[in-house]
């Protein structure tokens, strides 16, 4: 693998780091932002969801940037959204001022789990796509650890006055958030722009051919003259068959977004990194659970992340998959019969056992398969499906789980608490079916290669005829 290409991919990646810290940075500072403005309930969970609602709109939107402007600006824009982000939220002069710039920030990460993956995805040799593209996911959870001990150094610092240089504490946590966001954003303009988007939407050979030479500069003229072409056909095959996104011909690609979006929420992941310490709580272990989920969880995922990274490219999309659904299902049956009969002590075991079935598994998995599977052309809106489908769904999670604990009555009866974990379970099971019966493995092959694969190239033929 190429120095460089290793250099983009590590660029476009840290997009995902940026996303996890942004994300989990706000835990040192909602109790302070709830306590100086004074926010009731309400206002307090907006406040602090605000970011969410900000993700499903920019997954929703990102697609169009994409693919109208290109990878690169797109991800350059990323880095900008996420500097304004940063330093509203240091500035923030009230509760509006502070919600807004979150939301900037979400849309932020909305938009970076479109490009980012699918850049990488268009720029990766196929023998290295999965470990590169994956290096998204990784930087996600490497952000949420860095985001953690990063609050704690500030806090630190702080001392018992809370500032630092006159400035609140809380405001520093937020605002130095700027600093890999101004170094991320610089690094982007070292990007070459993806050479199938030069090639299939813009139609420039020349510049997606000068591309292709820096990413396989070993290949002879011909046979890079030879690639650019076949992009190029396969491009304007697409353009003559459809130009739409919702048709038949597509419906295995975007049925796989889509699911595997679905179970990945479905696990019940977000309920557990967002909920920890309530459901600590209801196992008595109430005073542990700051440590345990800053300390205990961070590190078992960022562990397990790097695990599924240096398997996906061995193993393969699927068998990764599969490894998953094993440990899902075994981990969280645990986890209800350790609710059903008191068992308690082993409820933090498995919930690391858990987060490590998620990191090797769905976690690795997501956005590199999704990244994969469609065509040129409809690449930037099946990443806008699968995107969008992932945080629709962490957004109902988050927002019906604690709902989801009143009505089983966990908080009276903690042992009840099992019927939700056996909901996800179930749902577990319900994705080892579908991995078994409708995952391809996308392996090694190419990007081109893919739709032959998934039985879309056929079809084309045939409307081209």
């Amino acid at each position: 693998m190429k120095t460089r290409i290793f250099f983009w991919s590590i660029t476009s990646a840290l997009a995902g780091f940026l996303f996890g810290f942004d994300t989990v940075v706000i835990s040192g500072a909602e109790q302070k932002i709830q306590t100086l403005w004074g926010l009731s309930a309400g206002i307090h969970g907006l406040a602090m969801g605000s970011a969410l609602y900000g993700t499903v709109l920019g997954s929703l939107l990102g697609g169009w940037p994409t693919d109208k402007f290109g990878r690169k600006p797109t991800l350059l824009f990323i880095g900008v959204l996420y500097v304004l982000s940063a330093f509203g939220c240091a500035f923030a002069n009230g509760v509006g001022m502070f919600i807004a710039a979150r939301v900037i920030g979400g849309i932020g990460i909305g938009i970076s789990t479109v490009a980012a993956p699918l850049y990488i995805s268009e720029i990766a040799p196929p023998a290295y796509r999965g470990r590169l593209a994956g290096m998204f996911q990784f930087n996600i959870v490497f952000g949420i650890v860095v985001a953690f001990l990063s609050n704690a150094v500030i806090a630190k610092l702080g001392g018992e006055v809370a500032k630092i240089g006159g400035m609140d504490t809380w405001r520093w946590m937020l605002g130095i958030a700027a600093v890999p966001s101004v170094i991320y954003a610089v690094m982007c303009f070292g990007l070459p722009e993806s050479p199938r988007w030069l090639l299939s939407r813009k139609g420039d050979r020349a510049a997606g051919l000068a591309v292709l030479k820096l990413i396989e500069p070993e290949l002879p003229p011909a046979q890079l003259d030879a690639h650019a072409d076949e992009l190029m056909a396969a491009a304007k095959a697409e353009n003559t068959v459809a130009s739409n996104f919702w048709t038949w011909r597509l419906r295995i690609p975007i049925c796989l977004a889509f699911l595997v979006a679905f179970f990945n929420q479905l696990s019940g992941i977000n309920a557990i990194l967002y909920f920890a310490p309530r459901i600590f709580e209801l196992t008595g272990l109430g005073e542990k659970a700051a440590l345990l989920q800053s300390v205990g969880i961070g590190i078992t995922n960022l562990i397990f992340t790097f695990v599924g990274l240096w398997l996906i490219d061995r193993l393969g999309r699927r068998t990764l998959l599969f490894i998953g659904s094993f440990g899902y299902i075994a981990s969280l049956g645990l986890t209800a019969w350790a609710f059903f009969t008191q068992h308690y002590s082993i409820v933090p075991a498995c919930i690391f056992a858990f987060i490590a079935a998620h990191a090797v598994g769905q976690g690795a998995v997501i956005w590199v398969l999704i990244s994969e599977i469609f065509p040129n052309r409809h690449r930037a809106q099946g990443q806008t499906l699968g995107s969008t489908t992932h945080w629709v769904f962490a957004a109902l999670l988050t927002t019906v789980f604690p709902m989801m604990v009143k009505i089983s009555g966990a908080n009276e009866q903690p042992q009840r608490a099992g019927y939700i974990f056996l909901f996800f379970c179930f749902m577990m099971m319900l994705q080892l079916v579908w991995v078994k019966t409708m995952v391809p493995e996308t392996k090694g092959i190419s990007l081109e290669d893919m739709q032959h694969k998934l039985g879309i190239e056929p079809e084309l033929a045939k409307e081209t005829k």
